[in-house]
C-alpha cells in the first residue's frame, strides 16, 4: 500500500489539475496519486491558506510537507521577494511542486528533500499541514526539528485536525516554550500560530 509520506510511491500516476483561489490569488495546480490530497484542495490546507496571518514580506519561508505545492505556490505569489522552500520526503511530490512552480513562473520556489536543506538556514515563517498520519511521536519529532530553525521573531502556522490531536499538540508546543494561539477553527480543524522559542 502506498502512502503520501512514502519516499517513492508505487501507485500508478494519475495527474489531475485543480484550481486554487486564496483571496485575490488564483492559480491552477497539478496533483497526482501517491501525493497528499489528490484531485482537490483539502479542507485543512484551505483553512491555512485563507486563515493564516500575512507572511513576512521577505526572507526564507518553509512549506513543510509540501505535497503538490498549494502552500508554497501561494506564499511565492504573495511574497515574490521571499524564497519559499518546499520540502517533502515524497519524490513524486517534489517533482510535482517543481513542475507546478515552473509552469507558474515562480522562480522563488526552492524544492528540496529534507536532508538537502542547508543546515544553517533559518526561516522567517513556516506554513504546514503536517503529516499527522506518520504517528504522534514521529510528527512531534519532525515539528521540533523544524520549529527550532525559526528565526528569533519567526512563527509557524500549523493546521491540525481536532480529532487527530490539535489540542494536545498545542499543549506540547507550549511545554517546549512556544507561545501558541488558535487563530481559526473550521470543520474540525484548528489553525495554530506558533512563535519561535526564546533563544538563550
Amino acid at each position: 500500500m502506498s502512502h503520501y509520506f512514502d519516499e517513492d510511491p508505487s501507485v500508478e500516476s494519475d495527474v489531475r489539475r485543480i484550481d486554487v483561489t486564496v483571496g485575490s490569488i488564483s492559480f491552477s495546480l497539478d496533483t497526482d496519486t501517491g501525493v497528499f490530497s489528490h484531485g482537490r484542495l483539502d479542507a485543512a490546507t484551505a483553512l491555512l491558506l485563507n486563515g493564516a496571518p500575512p507572511p513576512p514580506a521577505t526572507g526564507a519561508m518553509l512549506d513543510l510537507g509540501c505535497g503538490a505545492g498549494p502552500i508554497a505556490m501561494t506564499l511565492a505569489i504573495m511574497r515574490p521577494d521571499s524564497t519559499v522552500w518546499a520540502v517533502d520526503v515524497n519524490r513524486r511530490a517534489r517533482e510535482l511542486t517543481e513542475s507546478n512552480a515552473r509552469r507558474l513562473g515562480l522562480a522563488n520556489v526552492r524544492v528540496s528533500a529534507p536532508e538537502d536543506v542547508p543546515a544553517e538556514l533559518r526561516f522567517a515563517a513556516i506554513w504546514s499541514n503536517p503529516p499527522v498520519r506518520i504517528g504522534k511521536t514521529a510528527m512531534r519529532n519532525l515539528l521540533a526539528e523544524w520549529l527550532d530553525r525559526l528565526e528569533g521573531n519567526g512563527s509557524a502556522e500549523l493546521v491540525v485536525s481536532k480529532h487527530l490531536g490539535s489540542d494536545s499538540l498545542a499543549d506540547w508546543l507550549r511545554d517546549r516554550g512556544h507561545t501558541v494561539e488558535r487563530v481559526a477553527s473550521r470543520r474540525g480543524f484548528r489553525l495554530l500560530s506558533v512563535a519561535g522559542r526564546p533563544r538563550s
